[in-house]
């Protein structure tokens, strides 16, 4: 039986698992689910995750959700081409990489384009402007790692792009609202301000298979 995802359009979550699909080249039925429309929390969704999110991912009679379990189920269950490298090092590597962007990066991106796409939060409130100089340092950082290589960890794409890609996506596109021009300064354009970081976004969009994981939503609006 073919893998079946279970996704949202803009979810950096199920973007990542979209891609990882993508990186594996395994056939799978796509089920698009409409947030507008509560479709998540719909029983069948409930049945599969009962905490009623996504992305789930259903293998057989396998089911898996939170994205890094997935991309983890998927690396072992199929394990040509790796996304957690070849070796314990590299894999310990990745996973601090990805861990380090979950504690010290996402809550921050998240709390950003909440903010900006509510169209009702005050973008100069002090916890906006901490969050965005957090993010320029956390931005510093990776531009630094990716002026003297092409990926995020080593020398190949991995999970750790997989992962970081979809947020730095959500966060530019946030950035690029009229409303958040105050906020873009530092920022935008990103390919001038970053440019090592704006080379390894349009490396990722690249890769086979990209346009099939794009929001479709964002290609309307």
């Amino acid at each position: 039986m073919a893998i079946e995802v279970f996704w949202g359009s803009g979810s950096p979550f199920a973007w990542r698992v979209l891609l990882a699909l993508e990186f594996k080249k395994l056939p799978y039925v796509s089920h698009l689910l409409q947030f507008s429309k509560q479709e998540h929390k719909s029983p069948q969704m409930l049945a599969l995750n009962p905490r009623g999110r996504v992305p789930v991912l259903k293998d057989g009679d396998y089911v898996c959700f939170e994205s890094l379990a997935i991309l983890y189920y998927l690396d072992l269950k199929y394990p040509r081409p790796r996304m957690f490298g070849g070796t314990p090092e590299e894999a310990g590597t990745i996973m601090r990489v990805i861990c380090e962007y979950q504690a010290y990066i996402e809550p921050h991106v998240t709390r950003i384009a909440r903010a900006v796409f509510s169209e009702k939060a005050d973008l100069a409130a002090d916890e906006i402007t901490e969050a965005m100089h957090i993010l320029g340092r956390e931005a510093r950082t990776i531009e630094g790692r990716l002026s003297k290589t092409d990926w995020i960890v080593g020398d190949a794409y991995s999970a750790a792009d997989m992962v970081l890609f979809p947020g730095v996506q959500l966060l530019k596109r946030a950035l690029e609202k009229p409303r958040a021009q105050q906020l873009s300064s530092r920022f935008m354009p990103m390919e001038v301000n970053y440019p090592a970081l704006g080379r390894w976004l349009a490396r990722v969009a690249a890769q086979p298979g990209y346009e099939r994981t794009y929001p479709p939503h964002w290609r309307e609006s």
